[in-house]
């Protein structure tokens, strides 16, 4: 059962591995891991990752299961298969090169940690509300982008279908040893036959093929279905949709602005907890495998956020700002600059140095 709902989530795994004295992570996206456990939290305690490798006309899977308990307990199978999407017979790990020195069972003690980090789209599942698992970023527009793809299909069908051509009868062109017409283009013309074999320059000899286009009814359409797309992915009216058409009351602006913000915020704090994940299991591989010494570590996540921010009409405003003595110089430096508030004052103290001289 819950493998089986992993397959259908959103989200990624970063997990990390010692390679050469060095530690790599591995991106592993949804459907390439299988959460089976998960405590009180709704943390995931058991995991099985797969990892496949095509060698000639077979497709060998390996299945990594973590088990994050009172042990840590690592286990690795290999099967082999002529499908993807089968795992087919179990195989020693031997089989695939890269494989060969991967051990089929560790344990691990002093493991405080699970050995990865899980980043979780912030948005409620509505695919399965019993699970802790995420979606993607775009679950609650699948429809729309649906329908949005299949506007755009019409679009283009219109001028396909709309191309200009000239309806010819078949007597006004010259015939090959088939006995077939010569036509100049076969784009622009097209054979008309049993018109009564009419001389040239009689009416109905030849029509002209130039209907009236509805492209701009079918751009509104297609801009409607896109601004569905922006709001149930939370983004704001403009984004995917055409800007112009986008209206501009001053409540509206600032409502669409508010759900860009919000949706922005809310994966920079998910992605800094995943990033945090990875580096506690980072720093516990590196005392395992005693890469490095044992010890504290500090972590300091800044996003830029000019995204949801102009940050011209922030630095003016910051600017008025410090000419009413209500910021300090150095905070507009940290603000617009991305100093620390050490090199801020460092920075200031030098012009006040040069202004003296």
């Amino acid at each position: 059962e819950h493998v089986e709902a992993g397959s259908a989530s959103g989200g990624m795994m970063l997990k990390p591995y010692v390679d050469g004295g060095t530690v790599q992570v591995d991106v592993i996206p949804a459907g390439n891991f299988y959460p089976v456990r998960y405590d009180s939290s709704g943390r995931i305690t058991a995991v099985v990752f797969a990892d496949q490798k095509v060698v000639g006309e077979w497709v060998y899977t390996r299945i990594e299961y973590h088990d994050f308990g009172d042990t840590y307990i690592i286990r690795n199978k290999a099967f082999r298969s002529r499908a993807k999407n089968s795992l087919g017979t179990e195989v020693p790990l031997s089989f695939v090169d890269e494989w060969a020195e991967i051990l089929p069972e560790a344990t691990l003690t002093g493991v405080t940690v699970p050995l990865y980090g899980y980043f979780r789209f912030p948005a409620a599942n509505n695919i399965d509300a019993t699970s802790p698992l995420g979606v993607s970023c775009f679950a609650r527009a699948v429809d729309q982008i649906r329908e949005a793809d299949e506007q755009w299909s019409r679009f283009v069908w219109e001028f396909k279908s709309g191309e200009r051509a000239l309806y010819v009868d078949v007597s006004a062109f010259d015939r090959d040893k088939d006995g077939e017409p010569i036509l100049p283009s076969r784009r622009l013309f097209r054979t008309l036959h049993g018109m009564d074999t009419p001389t040239v320059g009689e009416e109905g000899f030849f029509e002209e093929w130039s209907p009236t286009l509805r492209e701009e009814s079918l751009l509104n359409g297609l801009d409607a279905i896109l601004k569905r797309v922006e709001f149930n992915c939370g983004l704001a009216y403009g984004t995917l949709s055409d800007p112009k058409s986008v209206e501009k009351t001053a409540t509206e602006i600032k409502t669409s602005r508010q759900r860009s913000y919000v949706t922005v915020t809310d994966t920079q704090k998910a992605l800094e907890r995943a990033l945090r994940e990875l580096t506690a299991a980072m720093d516990m591989l590196a005392t395992l495998y005693k890469l490095a010494p044992a010890g504290m570590y500090e972590i300091t996540a800044t996003f830029d956020d000019s995204v949801v921010t102009d940050k011209e009409a922030q630095s003016a405003q910051d600017r008025q700002t410090v000419s009413m003595g209500a910021m300090p110089k150095y905070q507009f430096l940290m603000r617009n600059y991305g100093l620390s508030e050490e090199a801020a004052r460092e920075w200031i103290s030098e012009v006040q140095s040069e202004t003296k001289e």
